[in-house]
């Protein structure tokens, strides 16, 4: 990198801390720094819905994807999650930002104690905590390597470094400076990317036409919707997942919609992410889909758009690449470090130590960045032995993605009328199912197909859920037949 990339960079975080303190005149309680108090307009909640989706892991994991099977990537990633963010539109976004309205919420767990019980909402907190760290550190990992790439930093200096300056943003902003660091964030993504895609097309020498005989020039198979071992099975286990993972499942992306004003704003924001999905990666991932042909034989596929960048930006615009794709994470890190401290601080630590619950705002308000601190902490820890888990994508889809239906399926069918029999026992019985069938799959099944490894887990959690319920004769408690009615309108809660 050059003087002007490294001020390009520079320029771009001081910007960010500014936000960061901007937002920290917004916050006097734990309901600004964890909900926003419910304000966030849905247009802003949509793209930062989207930009949450993203992180290094992208530019890192998925870009070896891209490298080594094309066109396939954009199918079970991006498209992938357009179907399930479109479906979650209709039956799970608005249902969040009315449990904030009805139970006044600050935690994407909280209102489980009501649903089910208090032992079935710990179990849940707890193990999807424990999963964060994982899903988390792979992050660090992923940026991590990008900052080797381009500057030449070893991999636990820039795990440090992205860890230290996530830390520092989130513990002053809370979900305000979140947000809308992810909005700044997502400008410079579409410069940053607009200018690859372009600087792409110019180099193939086809103009436009180069977005369609790009294909001809690469492995005949990189163009196919499908490419082994990425199956239908497998895109159908993605889109069965990232329903529930992108509905609010990924504890972060249930706040964008939990700090809606209402359900209707909620479904917009939803519905605006959606269709950036669907039309923003194809230009995104475009140059990684072209590497083969300008970066032949990269022993190291997931350094392709790194080195593309280095090939073909000059100096300030490859500065500019890298902040985008820094901010990428400090986005997705930031907002999973404010949502699991909310977990801590308003769902785990008050069970353990009674006093919390007398605690007066300004003693919430440094909870949060003591458990905002801690959590960060665990996940350096871990994205430095990244390489135990699997590398990068080990942690992302056989750890985070295979373990994420277990968590989910309790949190996001209990919002749901027709599953209102399901009660705490089948949300802990399934949860133990689900991790049964991971073990199953990565411990005994260990020849299983990438379809089976990440689809029996949720199946086997979805299928003890429903089933229980099913069988589940008792009557539904009133207080849950009424909240789960309550949550299919806005507005006061009506008699009937």
């Amino acid at each position: 990198m050059q003087i002007l990339d490294w001020m390009v960079l520079v320029a771009y975080f001081l910007v960010l801390i500014y936000i960061g303190f901007y937002a920290l005149r917004r916050i006097k309680d734990s309901r600004d720094f964890f909900v926003a108090g419910g304000q966030v307009p849905w247009w802003l909640s949509g793209v930062s819905h989207h930009v949450s989706g993203y992180s290094g892991v992208v530019f890192v994991a998925y870009a070896g994807v891209a490298y080594t099977h094309g066109f396939t990537l954009y199918v079970w990633w991006a498209f992938g999650i357009f179907v399930a963010v479109f479906m979650a539109s209709f039956l799970i976004a608005p249902r969040w930002s009315r449990l904030r309205m009805r139970l006044n919420i600050q935690s994407p767990t909280e209102y489980l104690a009501k649903r089910y019980s208090l032992p079935a909402q710990q179990v849940i907190a707890w193990s999807g905590m424990i999963i964060k760290i994982f899903d988390v550190g792979a992050k660090w990992a992923a940026i991590a390597v990008l900052l080797h790439v381009f500057t030449g930093t070893s991999t636990v200096v820039g795990i440090f470094l992205a860890g230290g300056v996530s830390l520092l943003y989130i513990t002053v902003g809370g979900l305000w400076a979140d947000v809308w660091n992810d909005f700044a964030q997502f400008l410079v993504q579409i410069v940053a990317g607009i200018t690859m895609f372009v600087a792409v097309l110019i180099e193939l020498g086809d103009g436009i036409n180069g977005v369609w005989s790009v294909w001809e020039r690469l492995p005949a198979d990189h163009a196919h919707l499908l490419n082994p071992p990425y199956t239908l099975g497998f895109l159908a286990a993605i889109i069965f997942i990232d329903f529930f993972s992108y509905s609010g499942g990924t504890w972060n992306l249930a706040m964008r919609f939990i700090s809606s004003p209402s359900g209707s704003e909620a479904q917009k924001a939803a519905r605006l992410s959606a269709a950036l999905y669907l039309l923003w990666p194809f230009i995104l991932f475009f140059p990684m889909f072209a590497a083969p042909i300008f970066l032949p034989n990269l022993k190291d596929p997931t350094q392709s758009y790194a080195l593309m960048a280095l090939k073909f930006l000059p100096s300030g615009l490859v500065g500019l690449v890298l902040a985008s794709m820094f901010a990428n994470t400090l986005s997705m890190t930031a907002s999973d470090s404010n949502t699991v401290s909310a977990v801590i601080t308003r769902d785990i630590l008050p069970q353990l130590f009674k006093k919390i619950k007398s605690y007066n705002k300004k003693q919430y308000l440094r909870l949060a960045r003591i458990t905002t601190f801690s959590f960060t902490l665990c996940t350096i820890i871990i994205a430095i032995k990244a390489e135990s888990f699997g590398g990068v994508f080990g942690l992302i889809i056989s750890w985070f993605a295979a373990l994420l239906g277990p968590i989910a399926i309790p949190m996001i069918l209990g919002l749901l009328p027709l599953f209102k029999h399901s009660d705490s026992k089948a949300a802990i019985v399934s949860i133990f199912g689900g991790i049964a069938g991971f073990i199953l799959t990565k411990f005994v099944m260990t020849d299983a197909s990438l379809a089976l490894q990440l689809s029996l887990p949720v199946l086997s959690s979805a299928i003890v859920f429903v089933l229980m319920g099913f069988l589940n004769r008792k009557e539904v408690p009133p207080e849950v037949e009424s909240l789960l009615k309550s949550l299919n309108y806005d507005g006061a809660l009506r008699s009937e």
